[in-house]
C-alpha cells in the first residue's frame, strides 16, 4: 500500500486531507503513528517556510513521503494578521474558540466593506530522492460579526466565502473541499502526488 504521512497531529486537518485523497489509493498517516518525530517547532516567518520545515522533518524521521500544511487567515483590516500566527493568535496554547473570540473582538464595529479576508493554505511535499514541491490555495471571503455553524474548525464559523451564503462551518465537507483554501491547494498538489505514486 502506498503511504503518505501528513505532518500534523491535528485530526481536523488530517480528516480534510484524507477526504481529498480518497480516490488516490494512498494510505494517509499522521504524526500520531510516529511519536518518535516529536514536536516540530514552526519558527519560519512564512506559511511556505513552515509547511516545508514540517514536511522535511517528517520525511527525514520516517523515511516516507510527507505532506506539510501551513494555513493562515489574512485579514485586510488587520494588515494581513493573524497570518502565519493564525493557530496561536490568542496565545501559544489557544483553542479554536479563543482565536475566534479574539478575532471577533478585533473586528468589532468594522464596516462590512472593510471586512475582506482570505484563507491561504500552503502544502509542501517532500519525498526521498525528490526535490520538494510547494503549492498554495486561496479562498477569498468576508469576516462575519458573529460565528455561524458548528462544522469545520479554526476560523471557519467567522468566514463567509465570496459568492456563498454559508460559512465554511455551515457547509458539508464535500462542498467545503471544492472551494476551500486547502481543497484548492490539494487540487494543485494532486498532479505531483499522482506522478510520484504512479
Amino acid at each position: 500500500m502506498k503511504q503518505l504521512v501528513i505532518a500534523t497531529h491535528n485530526p481536523d486537518k488530517a480528516r480534510e486531507i484524507s477526504a481529498l485523497l480518497v480516490d488516490q489509493g494512498v494510505e494517509v498517516l499522521t504524526l500520531d503513528a510516529y511519536p518518535q518525530v516529536g514536536h516540530i517547532v514552526e519558527d519560519a516567518e512564512t506559511l511556505e517556510g513552515n509547511a516545508l520545515l514540517k514536511a522535511q522533518a517528517v520525511a527525514r524521521a520516517t523515511g516516507l513521503p510527507s505532506l506539510g500544511d501551513d494555513t493562515g487567515l489574512e485579514v485586510g483590516y488587520l494588515n494581513g494578521d493573524p497570518g502565519v500566527y493564525s493557530s496561536r493568535y490568542s496565545g501559544e496554547h489557544a483553542t479554536y474558540a479563543d482565536n475566534v473570540a479574539k478575532l471577533t473582538r478585533e473586528m468589532k464595529g468594522v464596516p462590512e466593506r472593510r471586512r475582506a479576508a482570505r484563507f491561504r493554505c500552503v502544502l509542501a511535499f517532500v519525498a526521498p530522492g525528490r526535490d520538494p514541491v510547494t503549492v498554495e490555495g486561496i479562498c477569498r471571503g468576508t469576516i462575519l460579526e458573529k460565528p455561524r455553524g458548528n462544522g469545520g474548525f479554526g476560523y471557519d464559523p467567522l468566514f463567509l466565502p465570496l459568492g456563498y451564503r454559508q460559512t465554511l462551518a455551515e457547509m458539508e465537507m464535500s462542498v467545503k473541499n471544492t472551494l476551500s483554501h486547502r481543497g484548492r491547494a490539494m487540487q494543485n498538489m494532486l498532479p505531483h502526488l499522482k506522478e510520484y505514486y504512479k
